[in-house]
């Protein structure tokens, strides 16, 4: 593990503490790329305009002509975290402006696969809807979106993820309307907005029409601001890179959860959690909130989900937090046997001191399709390596099919990846989608072996020595005066997550002790700048030397109740 310190331009540090910023947040905001008070004003008056989403006046103009003649709506989500509330931000927001017959349908994972099919689309139309609305996807959709036409339904895609690629040439679905800041000549700046954003921004789009219809007033129109908690989470959880605007829907989200604005089901899930609404943190939606309600799409009916988020009972609303968190349980133990059996195959790739291969694909034919994804992580972070893992598909008449996912590293863009991998062996990829960072794809279980060949060749041909050297940015270290419980809570408060790092500190200390607790964690006890301070790296177990260069966050925990300063160790440099 390599630990570069961020730079943190002086000019802009400096400049950050003659507005009033806390020296040591001026400092973590300067190396994150903030430069003046502008970029940390999280006003709604500094969100992107709506307009400069391409689409969204049509889509407002479509939808606002279904409000006004009674059309029936009916929303096509997704069956992960964003598209879950982007699923109840889209219920929740069209009531609110109106619509009265609006539905929802969510695909099954194993049964339909991803997005809009042709069989979803039919099943759109038996369920008598006029208009057909996608929520985090229908980009990629062409075969669904043309059956969904041809049934007389009209159709809106609302998406954020890449088109579809033929013969390296975009394609578009043929809908009415299609909302995606990443479908060509669109100038909106937040590419990474998640999916319950763009659908959040369309709300905002159809209320300016509705306004501007006489529908009702700027003094009477109804508050969205209401469905911000739902794009805190879904944006938060679905990992996408926290930009200016990103960073003010999370940070107007967290400030109305924290004060008790919250729906019913966002706060009973932070019951089922053991976490307070109160003290609402991004780490809570993504390592808390995120996972019970993503594994009900990994491994029930995301119809749960969905329900939990769109229901204002509180008492249904414990009652369905309670069985998100039961299948989570279940989830985590299918994982734990998963990537243990994924480390083993991984490992045996790994010749004595030989470096791991340029890219991992594995499958097992016990693997879940559900957790694939997750465990694909786990094997990337561990070995540093793009890593797909395949599990066998289940949905009838597919049996042969393997379902992936995959995560990768900096600097190998994934979806291209599979796209090389498809136009180099052609008839191998079934299908494929996907992102830089993560992607999905299905091959036949006789071709896996030709598609690792494939993928590891591109991997061999992208990836240099620099690229795959293990690397961590950390923000260098840690000045004693702020080794301070309530710096810590400071910190939580602030809105971290991709592309805007949590703060992670870094020097050389003293290991005074340390000790294995629950078989699987090291608890230590350092010397930092002359005083000791206690420290724990979950899932490590080797020893380290006296000395050594330590990367950390900061945390505290309370005792007897007083609260004290520990480091949460994330790597050690070797």
């Amino acid at each position: 593990m390599k630990i570069q310190v961020r730079d943190a331009p002086p000019r802009s540090v400096w400049a950050l503490q003659q507005a009033g910023v806390h020296p040591l947040l001026a400092q973590l905001f300067a190396a994150r790329g903030v430069r003046s008070m502008d970029d940390l004003d999280d006003a709604l008056a500094r969100l992107l305009p709506p307009a400069s989403l391409r689409g969204s006046r049509e889509a407002a103009r479509l939808l606002a002509d279904a409000i006004e003649s009674g059309k029936k709506i009916c929303v096509v989500a997704d069956y992960d975290c964003d598209g879950a509330t982007a699923c109840a931000v889209a219920l929740r927001g069209l009531k609110l402006l109106g619509a009265q017959h609006v539905s929802y349908l969510v695909p099954d994972r194993v049964i339909d696969g991803y997005g809009l099919t042709p069989p979803i689309a039919e099943r759109v139309k038996s369920s008598g809807a006029d208009l057909l609305v996608t929520v985090d996807n229908g980009i990629a959709s062409i075969d669904g979106v043309a059956r969904a036409k041809a049934l007389g339904l009209q159709v809106l895609v609302t998406d954020h993820h890449l088109p579809a690629l033929v013969d390296g040439q975009v394609v578009l679905p043929a809908a009415d309307v299609i909302v995606n800041p990443n479908q060509p000549d669109c100038t909106f700046e937040s590419k990474s907005i998640a999916g319950v954003g763009v659908m959040f921004y369309v709300l905002l789009a159809l209320r300016a029409e509705l306004r501007q219809r006489g529908v009702f007033d700027a003094g009477d129109q109804p508050r969205l601001d209401a469905l911000l908690p739902l794009v805190a989470l879904g944006t938060v959880a679905d990992v996408v890179k926290l930009d200016a605007n990103n960073r003010r829907l999370v940070a107007q989200g967290l400030k109305r959860i924290r004060a008790g604005c919250l729906p019913a089901g966002i706060a009973s899930l932070f019951k089922a959690a053991g976490r307070s609404a109160l003290l609402a943190t991004t780490f809570d939606f993504g390592f808390a909130l995120g996972p019970r309600i993503n594994a009900a799409g990994r491994l029930s009916d995301m119809t749960l989900g969905i329900e939990c988020l769109l229901t204002d009972d509180a008492a249904r609303a414990d009652e369905l937090a309670q069985m998100l968190d039961g299948i989570n349980r279940e989830r985590r133990d299918i994982e734990a046997g998963m990537r243990e059996q994924a480390q083993l195959a991984a490992d045996a790739m790994i010749d004595g001191d030989e470096e791991p291969p340029p890219a991992i694909a594995i499958f097992d034919p016990e693997f879940h399709e559900g957790v694939v994804g997750i465990v694909a992580s786990r094997i990337k972070d561990r070995l540093h390596r793009p890593t797909f893992v395949f599990a066998a598909s289940q949905a009838p008449g597919k049996e042969h099919e393997l379902k992936g996912s995959g995560r990768s590293i900096p600097g190998f863009h994934l979806r291209d990846a599979l796209d090389l991998v498809a136009k180099r062996c052609p008839g191998v990829l079934l299908r494929f989608g996907g992102h830089a960072m993560a992607a999905g794809c299905t091959v036949a279980e006789e071709h896996f072996e030709t598609f690792e060949q494939a993928l590891q060749q591109v991997a061999r041909e992208w990836l240099d020595t620099a690229t795959l050297e293990r690397r961590l940015d950390s923000d260098g270290p840690l000045a004693p005066q702020y080794r301070r419980a309530d710096l810590v809570d400071t910190l939580h408060k602030e809105v971290w997550g991709q592309g805007f790092a949590a703060p992670t500190f870094s020097e050389e200390v003293e290991v005074l002790s340390q000790r294995l607790v629950g078989e699987k964690h090291l608890a230590l006890k350092l010397r930092h700048q002359g005083q000791p301070v206690d420290a724990i790296w979950f899932g490590h177990t080797g020893p380290l030397p006296k000395r050594v260069t330590l990367a950390f966050r900061l945390d505290a925990d309370e005792w007897q109740g007083v609260k004290r300063v520990r480091f949460l160790v994330e790597a050690a440099e070797t």
